[in-house]
């Protein structure tokens, strides 16, 4: 690597002492010498983070200590960022592949051999540690691309354009060198001693199995070496193709069953088209049948997965194989409920999603995490007002999945064919065990498969879990912070372990795991218990009605009473302006982001309040357009000042009533709207809190726009935007919030 001249300048404002470092052009040339700069430069910055205690704060700190070659040192700040998470041996591979280096570079030094003998004995001395059962995704830290980790370290340089660089860039510089030492020193070796591990402890076959309806799908079983008996078999339907398949193998055989991962339709092997989500319900009854009638297989089978790979078990149950016993669905995507659109409201993450995951046979992971790409996608979409169907070309070409769904912008037939659908929840006789989060973005799919499951099931046989997790956590672990939340110690389970107790209570007549005490178990944040109740209806006795009031210009309230005199406030957005500036509503020393909303709240609570469930909302308006989307956040204002968010909702008027048939607003007359599908809270509310509400319309770059025209939104352009959206909130509106009485 080559840079004429590098002057650092460390800023971090009254913090940091300002200094410099140069390197010459000859220096740069020799490896040594920037390594040794670099590790200058490390020790330096290391001394300002010595305190840290957030995660990302820790992340920089063991980084930094490693390149200053504090090899000891790192590894227990490693430790401290593990024992931040909620169980410290659920995390042991986080960070594994850094603890391995640091490791074989401290026996190096200290023993004096060979960094290739040094680092044999490191992977030996650390995959010692590992439990198999946590250990099983070891191998998805290997992936990065040393081509890619030595590109962001060529970037971070070439995007100094001055002699000085702040802080953050000097920061970042540093990781990026450390990122790529750490994958160009250890990933290959690494992927060898550990494919030798695995090849004398697992047995793992792959085949191709042709389905009735003609499609290929790629079958890879893993067997625990030495195991003769005849076990059930965990079963996981997989799009994301790649290292990820052989992890989940893995965990299945740990917990001492047979793991069976298959891909979709064409993905791996598979010569098919990729078509996500569309032939699951299909093919895994095919997947099933032939996986039952193996010597290895018991005759049942279980299933396991978080998002899409939830979503395909309930894919699974469209028409049930009598050898499914149990579905065990995580944080599962509610197709054409919550994604590829929420309440009807198409996003813009959808295009990155399906470009991720039909780019290639696998995924394609650099694009994906290209976050500063797509981010630039959406904003030259959203700022160019062309129609939402143009966000694909915006992003360099056309793509066949992003036009067919949004053909669909009702909950049609086509979203209907993937998944159960009313009646057929009553022919699903098996037992289910769910789990999401408040902060999951597929709670509402969750949620969604949870209500229908009870509402059409005679004998419903449903679990669910749910708790202050979000869509990693209610899949894997629970972290010890979450949104600068400090989770209750009751909260700081492991879904896997919960998962396979699961599997051994319904597969191996095993006992019933403690924490399902009832079918819904909730745990209430800030309360350190959880909560235990028979149905959803049931997670609270009682109900805060706020109405949406206007005590004066300047202040809307959250009030008990109704008020006698009818009023309104009046909002109006400018579709045609795209040059949004950031707008903030004050509360003493704090503020919050409200760009296109109004801001209602209440009186300091004199009591503590339990919020336990999804808060509803009628809203009496009206527009002089013909539909619009609509956003409702809920946050707290804590006792000592600050901002917790609690639960939202988003969603497109026409489709409040039913998600299968839009029903335009008639412009000018006052409308009544019930919004019933918001996200589910549990949390504890004290004493001198207060409670926000913020209602506005969608104008941004993460959803498709709703110009008010009537016509499919996803065509509307800009030039529909014609005058100002006027919306008038009346004053009989109201939120009602579900509460336990105390």
């Amino acid at each position: 690597m080559k840079i004429k001249l590098l002057m650092i300048a460390l800023f971090l404002t009254n913090i940091y002492h300002a200094q410099k470092i140069y390197l010459s052009k000859n220096e740069l040339n020799d490896s040594l010498v920037l390594e040794k700069k670099i590790s200058d430069i490390a020790a330096k910055i290391s001394n300002y983070y010595k305190d840290a205690k957030s995660l990302d704060s820790l992340e920089k700190l063991f980084k930094l200590e490693m390149l200053a070659t504090h090899f000891k040192q790192s590894i227990s700040t490693i430790r401290k960022y593990k024992q931040t998470l909620a169980n410290e041996s659920s995390a042991s591979i986080k960070f594994a592949n850094f603890e391995i280096y640091a490791l074989a570079r401290d026996i190096e030094l200290n023993e004096k051999i060979p960094f290739s003998q040094a680092l044999d004995k490191a992977f030996n001395n650390k995959y010692s540690e590992f439990p198999d059962k946590y250990s099983f995704r070891f191998a998805d830290i290997l992936e990065e691309d040393v081509s890619d980790s030595k590109e962001k370290i060529k970037k971070a340089l070439e995007s100094i354009k001055e002699d000085s660089i702040d802080s953050k860039s000097v920061v970042n510089l540093c990781i990026n060198y450390l990122d790529y030492k750490t994958i160009s020193k250890t990933q290959a070796t690494v992927r060898k001693l550990l494919a030798l591990k695995d090849k004398n402890k697992y047995i793992v076959e792959s085949i191709e199995l042709m389905t009735k309806k003609g499609g290929t799908v790629n079958i890879t079983i893993t067997r625990k070496i030495g195991n003769q008996r005849a076990l059930p078999v965990i079963l996981t339907n997989n799009i994301y193709a790649g290292t990820y398949d052989n992890a989940l193998g893995k965990r299945a055989a740990a917990y001492d069953y047979i793991g069976a991962v298959v891909n979709t339709r064409g993905k791996r092997n598979s010569p098919d088209a990729i078509e996500p989500f569309e032939h699951e319900s299909e093919d895994l009854y095919d997947v099933i049948d032939w996986i039952s009638k193996q010597s290895w297989c018991n005759g049942k089978v279980g299933m396991i997965g978080g998002s899409y790979l939830g979503f395909s078990q309930w894919a699974a149950t469209k028409k049930l194989h009598p050898a499914l016993k149990t579905i065990v669905p995580q944080v599962s995507v509610g197709i054409g409920i919550d994604y590829p659109m929420n309440n009807n409201v198409f996003m813009s993450y959808m295009l990155q999603w399906i470009t991720y995951v039909t780019n290639n046979k696998l995924t394609d992971e650099a694009d994906f995490k290209n976050y500063n790409k797509w981010d630039s996608i959406n904003t030259a979409w959203y700022k160019s007002g062309k129609s939402f169907r143009a966000l694909d070309s915006i992003a360099g070409k056309s793509n066949e999945i992003f036009q067919r769904w949004l053909d669909h912008p009702s909950y049609d037939a086509y979203w209907k064919a993937m998944i159960p659908y009313k009646k057929d929840f009553s022919k699903i006789n098996i037992p289910v065990l769910s789990t999401t989060g408040f902060y999951d973005a597929d709670q509402l799919g969750a949620m969604y498969y949870f209500r229908e499951f009870y509402k059409y099931n005679k004998n419903p046989n449903h679990y669910i879990v749910i708790g202050p997790y979000d869509h990693g956590g209610a899949q894997s672990y629970a972290t010890n912070i979450l949104r600068g939340y400090q989770l209750d110690k009751v909260a700081k389970i492991n879904i896997s372990d919960l998962a396979f107790s699961w599997f051994d209570y319904i597969l191996k007549n095993g006992s019933k795991p403690e924490l399902l005490k009832d079918k819904v178990n909730v745990q209430i944040m800030d309360t350190d218990k959880w909560y235990h109740s028979p149905t959803l209806e049931k997670t609270h006795d009682d109900k805060l009605k706020l109405y949406l009031a206007k005590e004066s210009d300047s202040r809307l309230i959250l009030t008990k009473e109704k008020s006698e005199k009818k009023d309104f406030v009046k909002q109006i957005i400018d579709f045609k302006d795209r040059n949004d500036k950031a707008v903030y509503h004050k509360f003493g020393k704090d503020s919050l982001y409200v760009n296109n909303s109004v801001i209602y709240e209440t009186e300091i609570f004199d009591k503590d309040v339990i919020i336990n469930g999804s808060f509803i909302t009628k809203l009496s308006t009206a527009i002089n357009k013909k539909d619009i989307d609509i956003t409702i956040s809920l946050y707290q204002i804590k006792p000592g000042g600050g901002f917790f968010f609690l639960s939202d909702y988003l969603g497109r008027a026409s489709y409040a009533k039913n998600r299968e048939k839009r029903h335009l607003l008639k412009p000018g007359k006052i409308e009544t709207i019930y919004l019933t599908n918001s996200t589910f809270v549990g949390k504890k509310i004290p004493k001198g809190s207060k409670l926000v509400v913020r209602l506005g319309i969608n104008k941004n770059s993460y959803n498709q726009i709703n110009y008010g025209t009537g016509k499919d939104v996803s065509d509307e352009t800009i030039k529909d935007a014609g005058e100002p959206l006027e919306v008038k909130w009346y004053n009989d509106s109201y939120i009602e919030i579900p509460i336990i009485k105390n």
